[in-house]
């Protein structure tokens, strides 16, 4: 059995820990291929419910330190799931749309958020990060296994499939407040690079909006600015 360091041109991908582990056994237990458990791992309740998941849904589990020398040396890892990437395609409804995203971390920090506020589809405006890189799915914090993400290789392409979204652009160039922007469904929250943000063409064809805040930054990082839109756009849903 072949163990490879994660290659975005492979077919299949790693959940690096139990949580994560956990969290891809329960909603995409389908692409599982196996569980690698390391010797360290400390018999408890958890482990034995690991296991038997496991052994219900016949997912075979390997025992041994190789896989995790290979692909998390360095980390408090003993638990390891190895799952086959799948081509996903989002629905109808609201939409995150990110352009050219280039951090892991963001992209799976923004994906945990997004499935927080029910936004479960999120389209991907290449060049961009890869979904699947073990560093976005261990950010999502699981929340990966929870989103749709599809990519498409322009806002062009997007916009062709779903022409009867309201695009909302976050621009530090935009003139309305979130605060005083009207929501209209079904929606489409569209942020751009973490360097670059959004192009001034995207305000001719999306709703530009900004984020009011004080002069003592600059911008707020993408992550923040996606959860504060997503929040402003959602709260209505989740008053108690």
């Amino acid at each position: 059995m072949k163990i490879s360091r994660y290659k975005k041109e492979l077919d299949y991908s790693y959940a690096l820990g139990a949580t994560l582990t956990w969290e891809l056994l329960k909603y995409r237990p389908e692409s599982v291929i196996r569980i690698y458990v390391s010797p360290s791992l400390k018999e408890s309740a958890a482990t034995e419910r690991l296991f038997a998941c496991c052994g219900e849904l016949g997912i075979g589990v390997v025992s041994g330190e190789k896989a995790f020398n290979i692909l998390s040396p360095k980390e408090n890892c003993f638990v390891i799931g190895e799952f086959k990437k799948t081509e996903q395609r989002i629905g109808e409804g609201r939409h995150i749309v990110l352009v050219n995203p280039s951090d892991a971390g963001n992209l799976g920090t923004i994906a945990r958020t997004a499935a927080g506020f029910g936004l479960e589809n999120i389209a991907v405006v290449r060049p961009a990060v890869d979904f699947y890189d073990p560093r976005t799915i261990r950010a999502s914090m699981g929340a990966a296994f929870h989103v749709n993400v599809e990519y498409f290789d322009s806002i062009e392409d997007y916009r062709a499939r779903f022409p009867q979204k309201r695009l909302y652009a976050f621009m530090l160039t935009a003139s309305v407040s979130i605060h005083d922007t009207e929501i209209r469904e079904p929606f489409s929250l569209v942020f751009g690079n973490e360097a670059a943000g959004l192009p001034d063409e995207y305000a001719e064809f999306c709703r530009s909006v900004i984020i009011p805040h004080s002069k003592g930054i600059d911008s707020l990082n993408l992550p923040i600015a996606a959860s504060i839109g997503m929040y402003e756009f959602t709260k209505n849903d989740f008053r108690l």
